[in-house]
């Protein structure tokens, strides 16, 4: 029994410290793609786990072909009790390598909105702009529609809706609107801020400036585009 959790004991340590060295000193060097370093590591860990798992019973002197049917009896257990875990399992697994979300993205699940902080086995961690942290289960994250705002870039549209009173030249509020965004630095020049007119309201005639910003610093730059428009 020593032998057991000595050999378990050591294999985890091994995991852990093999996929630390991975994420954050040997993958980091590489030219792989965003998320891929940390795919990596963490299958290093599950089958370091796994391959010490199967030495700890090696250790324990256990006949790996009762494991089997041991096995097989967990396996009709996982199929009554244990679903919602497997799901989450494989749905982690699917995260890992299929990367629709990575860690760091700013994603929408239902009502949440926040920044993935933890990607693990069963579950993921958004924080809030709240500050909350939620864990949030895996399958949540494969089998509901989830919006990623930063998975190929971190730029964001800004649209900013403006009435003018009735009587006003529509070309000149047209070239005001774009005359502000191009001023201001953080705007992009490409692509071009655009000016619409979008009909006749109530009360005013109704325009829309569009123009695009890094997304970290959007809500300050749409307050400051407001403020200039003003």
């Amino acid at each position: 029994m020593l032998g057991f959790l000595f050999v378990l004991g050591a294999s985890l340590l091994v995991a852990r410290i093999v996929g630390v060295l991975l994420e954050e000193d040997v993958l980091p060097r590489t030219r792989l793609g965003r998320g891929i370093p940390h795919a990596i590591a963490r299958s290093s860990v599950y089958a370091i786990s796994v391959l010490g798992m199967l030495l700890a019973f090696g250790a324990a002197g256990i006949d790996l072909s009762k494991v089997t049917v041991l096995a097989g009896a967990l396996g009709v257990g996982i199929g009554f009790g244990l679903q919602n875990v497997v799901n989450n399992f494989i749905s982690g697994l699917i995260l890992l390598y299929e990367r629709p979300i990575q860690i760091g993205d700013t994603v929408e699940v239902g009502p949440l909105t926040g920044e993935v902080r933890r990607i693990g086995i069963r579950s993921s961690t958004l924080r809030t702009f709240q500050g909350a942290e939620v864990i949030v289960p895996n399958a949540n994250l494969i089998q509901e529609q989830v919006v990623n705002w930063t998975l190929s870039d971190r730029q964001r549209r800004i649209e900013l809706p403006i009435g003018i009173a009735y009587g006003t030249d529509p070309q000149r509020v047209i070239d005001i609107l774009l005359g502000v965004a191009k001023a201001i630095p953080e705007v992009n020049e490409e692509p071009a801020p655009l000016a619409f007119f979008r009909g006749f309201g109530d009360n005013s005639l109704a325009f829309e400036l569009r123009c695009w910003t890094g997304f970290e610093n959007y809500l300050p730059i749409q307050s400051k585009i407001a403020i200039a428009v003003n």
